[in-house]
């Protein structure tokens, strides 16, 4: 017997939870307004997140998933992003998707579909929520961006239970293949819905499963902001560079139900979350910045202040708006709508007028 190959998963962290750096800090994390402006993104996120549960728990907005304690992952993915790059996100990107252009009015009126007649994603909110499938579009944009000799990547971005899935491994397979620009970020929250991450697979960490792929795999403390957004700027510069595809595991938990229409004290065992938390990532850089002098809690209190502010005027512009119509679920469909579509279509707007 001969040992033809071995293979190695980093792991990257570089603020641990005592707000200590445990390695040499990326350039950009000596930039004091660098810093502070990931932590303020990281408290607005979290202040939407809140309200955002507020509202769905009094009917004024649909099913939501919550990305508490998860803040950093999202929030370092936008900030480590170039503007060209492209966004392929699934349901907890708020932090990436704020960093892009898109409004928090837009965010509500897109979770407020269900309550409100919206039909998003559309022009403001040109963001689909697929569950599962998205690694295979960012493949398949990927591909385009390579044919066209584009100095561009992607960002597919899904939680480690859809890498269970056979979209996740077809669209892994071809980007090796393929040699394809795009960066795979697997938010590991430990939970698929109710089914912990232990029961979804076998394999010792996430991001190995690059590997069977043909390309590497990166573990990332998913709770330290500094180390995502280092990674996550790292793998998509050589995906530009190289034309080569990466694998980013964040590793981090999830400190809410999976979505509002979940109840995780059904199958979370207690004490683990309170456990969790003390890893969680908006004090341990707020801890840091602290002991940098570059943040106190005069700043805190101006930061809080604004982050509601932002919120309200959000729900108020949320709440101002009429409802669409719902023949407008045919808009993005295909470039050309089919004949039977069209139809049912027209029968939703003679509906309308005749209502009017």
């Amino acid at each position: 017997m001969k040992i033809v190959a071995r293979f190695e998963v980093p792991y990257f962290q570089y603020l641990n939870e005592a707000s200590e750096p445990v390695d040499t800090l990326p350039a950009f994390a000596h930039d004091k307004a660098k810093l502070c402006e990931l932590y303020r993104l990281m408290v607005l996120v979290r202040t939407f997140d809140s309200k955002a549960i507020a509202l769905q728990r009094t009917g004024k907005l649909g099913t939501y998933p919550s990305t508490r304690g998860q803040e950093a992952v999202f929030v370092g993915i936008g900030a480590g992003m170039a503007k060209t790059d492209i966004l392929v996100p699934y349901y907890r990107d708020i932090g990436a998707l704020i960093q892009r252009t898109t409004t928090l009015k837009d965010i509500l009126l897109y979770w407020g579909g269900d309550e409100r007649g919206n039909t998003f994603p559309g022009e403001d909110f040109p963001y689909s929520v697929p569950v599962g499938s998205q690694p295979l579009h960012a493949a398949g944009v990927a591909c385009a961006l390579k044919l066209r000799k584009q100095p561009r990547a992607v960002v597919a971005v899904c939680g480690e239970g859809a890498t269970s899935e056979g979209d996740f491994y077809e669209a892994m397979n071809i980007a090796g293949a393929w040699q394809l620009p795009v960066v795979f970020i697997i938010c590991n929250n430990q939970w698929a819905i109710s089914v912990p991450r232990s029961a979804q697979t076998a394999a010792q960490t996430i991001a190995q499963k690059a590997i069977g792929a043909g390309f590497e795999g990166e573990q990332v403390d998913g709770n330290d902001v500094i180390a995502v957004t280092d990674r996550v700027a790292a793998a998509l510069s050589k995906a530009r560079d190289t034309q080569t595809p990466t694998l980013l595991e964040m590793d981090c938990y999830r400190h809410s139900d999976h979505t509002t229409a979940d109840d995780a004290r059904r199958y979370e065992p207690e004490g683990v979350r309170e456990n969790e938390w003390s890893k969680e990532p908006i004090n341990r850089l707020k801890i840091y910045l602290e002991k940098n002098k570059w943040w106190d809690e005069t700043k805190e209190a101006a930061l809080l202040t604004e982050c509601n502010a932002k919120v309200e005027k959000a729900v108020e512009e949320y709440l101002g708006t009429a409802p669409q119509s719902p023949a407008t679920m045919f808009d993005y469909l295909y470039a050309e709508l089919p004949d039977i579509y069209a139809s049912q279509r027209d029968e939703l707007l003679a509906k309308e007028v005749a209502h009017d």
